[in-house]
């Protein structure tokens, strides 16, 4: 191929092999997640080069993380991760069951009615009201917590494990943490979008069940309103797993939906970067980001969900013993 001389980036491989290994995992991944482009191979006397985009080169990235971590020890004003993700370009949002494609900052300039109900998505405001609400001089109830309460860091009979964040923590935050994790997190985005990290950190790792759906959606593009019907699919066992977990808190502690909003909004936020998301699975999560902050939202409302079908035998797996 002919040699490129700007926005490239060669990287070498010791042989042929090597070179096409690498290739045919770019290929797998690349579908995926944000990658930068590959243009090609070049053979030279005493090496391979893999040729590609320089995203640097080619303004697609500004800095590696290193160097926005190595800023942000500086100077606090440093803008955090979700800046990055959510507003320094125009995020593309395909709005699932048309043909429509918004920018996600002119999804603030829309009136939704989701299940009835209106509601506003507003990530920049959002944003900024999250970094007044969780601003570190102010005052939280907190206490002696294993610091990431997430199914694979709880064993049963009950155990708990990972204590790299254990400590004083905010009760709150605790909560949001688990109650995300159960509805949103374990059943549907991590499987879905990280499975190496499911597969790697249950010991099953058996295909979930849940599956949150948007059933319709119609815009109305001169009125700036946009019309959605969502269902939130969840298995019997994730179901009673978020029903005690709730009833939970509510005895030992009396928290409601204000206590934990602006946690709830953060682990929407910054679990799974939005450039990865599908348009349907980025709209139901701005959905819950909007709900997680609208006035009339309570903790049931939130975290109501339906029943999902149950698996045919096909779907189950012949090794997993049948529950006591």
């Amino acid at each position: 191929m002919k040699r490129p001389t700007t926005g490239v980036f060669h990287k070498p491989a010791a042989t042929r092999e090597q070179a096409e290994a690498e290739a045919k995992g770019w290929e797998r991944l690349a579908s995926r997640i944000a990658v930068p482009a590959l243009h090609g191979q070049i053979a030279v006397p005493d090496r391979q080069l893999l040729a590609y985009e320089d995203v640097f080169a080619t303004g697609r990235c500004e800095l590696l993380m290193g160097d926005v971590i190595a800023l942000a020890d500086r100077d606090p004003a440093v803008q955090p991760r979700l800046d990055r993700w959510y507003l320094r370009r125009d995020l593309p949002l395909a709005l699932p069951h048309t043909d429509t494609t918004l920018p996600l900052r002119e999804l603030a300039d829309f009136t939704l009615t989701v299940n009835g109900w209106p509601l506003r998505v507003n990530v920049a405001d959002t944003i900024d009201s999250l970094r007044h609400a969780l601003a570190p001089d102010r005052r939280r109830l907190a206490g002696l917590t294993q610091g990431d309460p997430t199914e694979p860091n709880i064993a049963g009979p009950r155990c708990w494990l990972d204590f790299e964040f254990a400590g004083r923590n905010s009760v709150a935050g605790e909560a949001a943490n688990l109650l995300w994790y159960l509805m949103a997190l374990g059943g549907w985005l991590v499987p879905r979008y990280q499975p190496d990290v499911y597969d790697r950190t249950l010991r099953l790792a058996l295909p979930p069940l849940s599956r949150p759906r948007i059933e319709h959606l119609e815009p109305h593009p001169s009125s700036r309103h946009i019309d959605v019907r969502y269902s939130w699919n969840t298995s019997p066992g994730r179901t009673a797993a978020l029903t005690r977990a709730l009833n939970g808190l509510r005895i030992e502690n009396g928290s409601g939906m204000e206590e934990i909003r602006a946690f709830l909004a953060l682990r929407i936020l910054g679990v799974i970067p939005p450039s990865r998301l599908t348009g349907h699975d980025l709209l139901l999560v701005l959905i819950k980001l909007a709900e997680s902050q609208a006035p009339h939202m309570t903790l049931d409302t939130f975290f109501t969900t339906t029943p999902a079908p149950h698996p045919h035998p096909g779907e189950r797996s012949g090794n997993v013993p049948a529950p006591a």
